[in-house]
């Protein structure tokens, strides 16, 4: 069943909506903060904060993706498989879409491609792309790797939008050029760049754009990143890839198409919970403060169960009746190979063995949960 926003009203309040139920409309809504209101209240924020549908284009004239689907659209990656070459076009998918290994529950892809990344258009006699690259939204550029060899996003650019009171931003890699820099406003549409082929591995052949939407997860990225990555420079500050989670792109593309209505709330809400995780006391405030519509039930300062994805997005923050000392993997869906595979080795373990790795726990500290 899909679920709108006033689906999730009902159920921040404890009921269950007879589908088709649907809100008409579009409203607005300045930050809520639950945490220091009523239940009832709190639903209602929850509501305004999803409300909104995101009008989107696309970032190039390559529109394959409505049209003829994904081979037309996504950039195939080579791939050497127990010594068989191919080119699948879905590697340039959002998921686990990399890295296949033999598993017991057969081929799994164990690296997580955080974007989609897109084929160009036109390219010159030379092969050379020609493709525009243009914001998708209107929003303020907040970062310019102006540095192609500084990152593995090769030359990139980060906007900000602000839909309903939360931030989102959109990331644009691999450019040949950008045509913006940090603290421009740009339009709906306008160009910010050309599609290209900077940053490791990627060549002529491959050009593409690597188009992401992201959430953003601490304003305390400097310190996180200092402390778990010593003597490694960090030249993007806030901004750096490992301090944006992206949603599945392409298929929010692809959805926000045929329902004028969808919101991110509403997408990730239709998203399957894949393992949740116990934190302490304060738990996640910042993350609940920026995206209230995560939060149900969790006051700041009281120890906090979050769900994630199987891609590591966090979706929801309950708080919880027992104070928990320490970060602790709660639950995690049964699979029959390795936990890890699945979780970007952030898991190990299954039912009463299961627990959070170094990994998984460097990545909750971006929370605040130590």
């Amino acid at each position: 069943m899909k679920t709108g926003p006033f689906s999730l009203l009902l159920f921040s309040l404890g009921m269950r909506p007879s589908p088709p139920l649907r809100l008409v409309g579009a409203m607005s809504a300045a930050p809520c903060r639950p945490g220091s209101l009523g239940r009832a209240f709190a639903a209602l924020c929850l509501l305004l904060a999803s409300a909104r549908a995101v009008d989107l284009v696309l970032p190039t004239d390559n529109d394959a993706l409505f049209r003829e689907g994904g081979p037309a659209f996504y950039q195939y990656v080579e791939r050497n498989f127990e010594g068989v070459i191919s080119y699948p076009w879905q590697g340039g998918q959002y998921g686990f879409v990399r890295n296949p290994q033999q598993t017991a529950d057969g081929i799994l892809f164990k690296r997580m491609h955080e974007g989609a990344d897109i084929k160009p258009f036109r390219r010159d006699s030379r092969g050379e792309p020609l493709d525009l690259v243009r914001a998708v939204a209107a929003g303020t550029v907040m970062y310019v790797n102006g540095r192609p060899g500084a990152s593995n996003y090769g030359r990139y650019v980060v906007i900000r939008h602000q839909w309903d009171g939360c931030p989102y931003f959109s990331l644009y890699a691999h450019l040949n050029r950008s045509d913006v820099q940090a603290g421009d406003t740009v339009r709906q549409g306008q160009g910010i760049g050309l599609l290209g082929y900077t940053g490791d591995g990627i060549n002529l052949a491959r050009a593409h754009l690597h188009f992401e939407i992201n959430l953003f997860l601490t304003d305390h990225f400097d310190a996180w990143h200092a402390a778990n990555f010593r003597g490694e420079p960090n030249p993007h500050g806030v901004y750096n890839g490992m301090n944006l989670t992206g949603i599945d792109v392409g298929r929010f593309l692809v959805q926000s198409q045929r329902d004028k209505s969808l919101t991110v709330p509403a997408f990730l809400a239709g998203e399957d919970v894949f393992y949740r995780v116990r934190v302490p006391a304060p738990g996640p405030v910042e993350l609940a403060r920026r995206y209230p519509w995560m939060s149900q039930g969790y006051r700041p300062g009281q120890s906090a169960e979050i769900s994630f994805l199987r891609s590591g997005i966090p979706v929801k923050i309950t708080g919880v009746e027992h104070a928990v000392q320490a970060p602790v993997a709660s639950w995690a869906r049964p699979v029959g190979a390795p936990v890890g595979l699945y979780t970007k080795g952030y898991l190990q373990g299954a039912g009463s063995t299961l627990r959070l790795t170094a990994e998984g726990l460097k990545y909750l500290a971006l929370f605040g949960a130590k």
